[in-house]
C-alpha cells in the first residue's frame, strides 16, 4: 500500500469556522451552526419547510455581506419570490440561478431520439451549475432538489458520482453547500447522506385533530456533538422557529432553599411552612374543589411580595380565571397590570410540546418568575402525542425548573367527583415534590370539601384532614375533621357530636 510523503502530511488543524443558519434555535442543536466549507443535505417530504430554511440560510449570509448562490432545479424565480413575500423577505443580494426545463420541451422536435436524456440535460446543469460558481465564487449555496439530479443521473452508480464530484468541486471553491432531497424516490436513499458531512431530517405530522406539527432531527453531522433526538418547530411569518429539546442537566446551578408563603396561614401549616423554591407541587382533586383557585391565591401572595409568577391555563379562559377568583379576595388583574402576574392561555390543539416548553424558557429567563402554573395536566397531555412521551418531557421540565430555582404547582382534574373510583388520566403524582389533595365529601345531606397533604418530600408537613370552602369572599380552612372516618372516600362516617363541622361562614 502505497503512503503519503512526510511533506503532504498534515499538521494539527485549526478549528472549523462556524456559519450560521439564520434559525437560532437551529444553531443551538449544532452546537453553534454549520461548519464552514462542508455539504450538508437536508431532508423533508413537500411542505416540511426545506425552501424557507434554505432561504434563511442564503439571507443570513447576505446580511453578513457574502456572495450567495440559489440553484433551482424544480421552482421557478416565481414561486421563490412568493415563499420569500410571504414572509416579508426581500431577495436582493442573493442570485438565483432558475434551472428547469422550459416549455419547449414539450414540442416533439425537442425530444431526443438518438441519445438519453441523462446524456444531455446532466451535463448541461452541472456545465451551467459549475460556471455559475466560477462566476459568483458563492459563499453558501443551496441546491434545490437533489430529486432532478437523482432522475437525470439515471442509475446510482452515476448519480453517486455526480455528488461526490460536486462536493470536491464547491470544497475547492471554499463553499459551505445545503442540499434539499424532497423524499420523492422510491425507498430511502442513503447515498448521499453517506457523502454529506451533516443530514437534517424535517418532518411533518398530521394528528387526528387540530393543526399539523413538525419536528426536525440531525440525524448526521460529522465531528460535531450536536443536541440530538427530535426538536419541534414552525413555520410562521418570518420563517422556521426551532424550539430544541430542553435537556436540564445544562442549567443546573446552585439554589437556596427557602418557602413561598400562600398568605393563608393554614394553608401553609398544612405544608409545614408554605411551598419551596425550586420544587414541584402538584395540587390533584375532582373538578371544582377549587384547585386552580390555590394556584393563583400562591401567585397573587408572591405578587403581593413583588415576586413574579406566570400562569398557563390550558382549560380555563383567561377572563374566567381572572373574575371567578376576584370574588375570593384574588385581584389578579390588577397584579397584571402591575406587570407581576402574567397569564398565557394555551390551545393545546394547536401548540407542539415544544413550543410549551419554550415559551416557559422565556418567562423564566427574561421576566425571573418565581412560581409557574401549569392548569392543568389533563390539557397538558392533549397537546402531547401519547402519555409515555408526556411523564418524560415533564420530568425534563421539573429538573429544569428546580434547577432555576422556579417553584412550579401543577393542576391534575380527577375523573369523578366522590367515591373511590376517581382516577387521573395521566400519574404524575411521583415527579412532584408535594402532592395536595383537595376531596368533595357527604355530610348530613350537603356536599362539603376536605384539604390534606398526602406527600412532601425534605419537608414536614400536616398529616391532618381539614375542612375547606370557597364562600363569603374567601378561601377558608379549618379545623383539622378528627372525628371523622373515611373522609377521602366520599362517604365517611361521624364519630362526634351532631355539630362537630364548623362553618366557613358561621352566623
Amino acid at each position: 500500500m502505497a503512503t503519503a510523503p512526510a511533506s503532504s502530511i498534515p499538521g494539527p488543524k485549526t478549528q472549523t469556522r462556524v456559519v450560521k443558519t439564520g434559525i437560532g434555535g437551529l444553531d443551538d442543536v449544532m452546537s453553534g451552526g454549520l461548519r464552514a466549507n462542508r455539504l450538508y443535505l437536508v431532508e423533508g417530504i413537500p411542505g416540511s419547510g426545506k425552501t424557507t430554511l434554505a432561504l434563511q440560510f442564503l439571507l443570513d449570509g447576505v446580511a453578513a455581506k457574502e456572495p450567495v448562490l440559489y440553484i433551482s432545479l424544480s421552482e421557478s424565480l416565481e414561486e421563490i419570490q412568493e415563499v420569500a413575500d410571504s414572509h416579508g423577505w426581500c431577495l436582493d443580494g442573493m442570485t438565483i440561478r432558475e434551472l428547469i426545463p422550459s416549455e419547449n420541451t414539450l414540442h416533439p422536435e425537442e425530444q431526443y431520439t438518438m441519445f438519453h436524456p441523462a446524456d444531455v440535460e446532466l451535463s448541461e446543469t452541472t456545465k451551467t451549475i459549475l460556471h455559475d460558481v466560477e462566476q459568483i465564487r458563492p459563499a453558501r449555496v443551496v441546491l434545490d432538489s437533489l430529486s432532478e439530479l437523482r432522475l437525470l443521473a439515471g442509475s446510482p452508480l452515476r448519480y453517486r458520482r455526480q455528488i461526490l464530484a460536486l462536493k470536491q468541486f464547491f470544497v475547492g471553491r471554499q463553499c459551505t453547500v445545503i442540499l434539499l432531497d424532497d423524499l420523492t424516490a422510491e425507498g430511502r436513499d442513503l447515498q448521499v447522506q453517506s457523502i454529506a458531512h451533516g443530514v437534517l431530517l424535517l418532518e411533518q405530522l398530521n394528528p387526528e385533530y387540530g393543526a399539523e406539527r413538525r419536528r426536525l432531527r440531525m440525524i448526521k453531522f460529522r465531528g460535531v456533538k450536536f443536541r440530538g433526538g427530535y426538536h419541534d418547530y414552525t413555520i410562521d411569518r418570518g420563517g422556521l422557529t426551532v424550539f430544541p429539546r430542553l435537556v436540564a442537566a445544562e442549567h443546573r446551578q446552585d439554589k437556596a432553599l427557602s418557602q413561598l408563603s400562600s398568605g393563608l396561614p393554614p394553608l401553609d401549616a398544612l405544608l409545614g411552612g408554605g411551598i419551596e423554591r425550586g420544587t414541584s407541587t402538584m395540587i390533584v382533586g375532582p373538578p371544582g374543589t377549587g384547585k386552580s383557585t390555590i394556584a393563583a391565591q400562591f401567585a397573587y401572595a408572591a405578587a403581593l411580595r413583588g415576586e413574579k409568577s406566570a400562569l398557563f391555563v390550558f382549560d380555563e379562559s383567561r377572563n374566567t380565571l381572572i373574575s371567578r377568583v376576584s370574588g375570593l379576595g384574588i385581584d389578579l388583574a390588577g397584579q397584571i397590570d402591575a406587570g407581576k402576574i402574567l397569564i398565557q392561555q394555551v390551545d393545546p390543539a394547536e401548540l407542539s410540546p415544544g413550543e410549551f416548553t419554550h415559551a416557559i424558557r422565556r418567562v423564566v429567563d427574561e421576566e425571573q418568575v418565581s412560581i409557574v402554573v401549569i392548569d392543568s395536566l389533563n390539557g397538558y397531555l392533549a397537546a402531547m402525542p401519547s402519555e409515555r412521551y408526556l411523564v418524560v418531557q415533564l420530568h425534563e421540565l421539573l429538573n429544569y425548573l428546580g434547577q432555576k430555582n422556579v417553584a412550579t404547582l401543577l393542576i391534575g382534574a380527577h375523573q369523578g367527583l366522590i367515591g373511590l373510583q376517581m382516577n387521573a388520566p395521566v400519574d404524575a403524582s411521583y415527579l412532584a415534590d408535594a402532592v395536595l389533595l383537595l376531596r368533595y365529601f357527604e355530610y348530613r345531606g350537603e356536599i362539603q370539601q376536605a384539604i390534606s397533604v398526602v406527600k412532601k418530600r425534605g419537608g414536614q408537613h400536616e398529616r391532618t384532614i381539614r375542612e375547606f370552602s370557597m364562600s363569603s369572599g374567601r378561601i377558608w380552612i379549618g379545623e383539622p375533621l378528627r372525628e371523622f372516618r373515611g373522609v377521602l372516600t366520599g362517604i365517611p362516617s361521624h364519630d362526634g357530636s351532631p355539630d362537630t363541622l364548623q362553618r366557613a361562614d358561621p352566623k
